[in-house]
């Protein structure tokens, strides 16, 4: 993997991460346009290069993270969930990462589920972290469980457990940015913590596509969140919803016309 593509999956990374369509499904069609072979350093990569993302995050909210200790306590409910179960079933999450076809029908079906979802909920009233409960926190630590499937999408499925909950589509949005801050940190950590425990060496040339990569991931990923508000305050989840269907029939088609597809993350 040479610099330019790095420079495109950092760019996909900071896309996709925080609106609902699916960074793995967007990989997997970036990978494969580019011919990216799916190495063990490459996947390391598409992990580690989140860490520009949750920057972002921080830096278009600093002020929110350090506003209460309280705030903390409820992300770490939230965030619990995702560790039990990612431990429990690592090997199972880690087969499902490896199957295409999982990957474009939970695009489609999420994408579904995004056109109707606001019928399926009333309007929230909670507008901020402030008013989550420590249940609702727990309840949306569950919700993000179901991103463990390839495709589902951690910040849709957050997104919806926050709505479920009460919170209206931009404090629910809001929630699934800060949560993704403790749980990207810890994937990022434990990827690079079994990459080099492992025996695996990262070259110069590799530390600095890691810096191109984080910092491209930042800046876009603060555009993307500010559109994500923006559209989702606005118009609501449908045109994402629409785009996941589009983006899941892409890869089917993809797949079934004999296009070799990988996933790398």
């Amino acid at each position: 993997m040479g610099l330019i593509e790095a420079i495109i999956l950092a760019i996909v990374e900071g896309l996709t991460e925080y609106i609902p369509v699916s960074s793995t499904g967007h990989m997997i069609i970036a990978s494969s346009f580019m011919g990216i072979q799916s190495d063990d350093f490459v996947k390391l990569f598409t992990v580690c290069i989140q860490l520009g993302s949750i920057l972002a995050v921080v830096a278009l909210y600093f002020k929110r993270f350090f506003q209460s200790i309280e705030f903390y306590y409820k992300l770490f409910v939230a965030f619990i969930p995702a560790v039990i179960l990612g431990v429990l079933f690592k090997d199972q999450i880690d087969s499902l990462l490896e199957n295409v076809i999982v990957v474009a029908f939970a695009l489609i079906v999420g994408g579904l589920f995004l056109v109707f979802i606001d019928s399926f909920f009333e309007r929230g009233k909670k507008n901020n972290e402030e008013k989550t409960t420590y249940k609702n926190a727990l309840v949306i630590g569950l919700f993000q469980t179901i991103s463990m499937i390839p495709g589902v999408s951690r910040s849709a499925a957050t997104i919806i457990g926050g709505m479920s909950q009460g919170l209206t589509r931009k404090a629910a949005a809001e929630f699934s940015f800060f949560l993704a801050v403790p749980t990207m940190f810890a994937a990022t950590v434990k990827s690079l913590y079994d990459y080099f425990d492992e025996g695996g060496v990262v070259t110069s040339e590799q530390w600095k596509l890691f810096a191109v990569g984080n910092v491209v991931a930042f800046l876009v990923s603060i555009l993307a969140i500010r559109f994500m508000i923006n559209v989702l305050t606005k118009y609501g989840f449908k045109f994402f919803g629409y785009y996941r269907i589009l983006a899941g029939t892409f890869i089917l088609i993809l797949y079934y016309s004999g296009v070799s597809l990988s996933i790398i993350d």
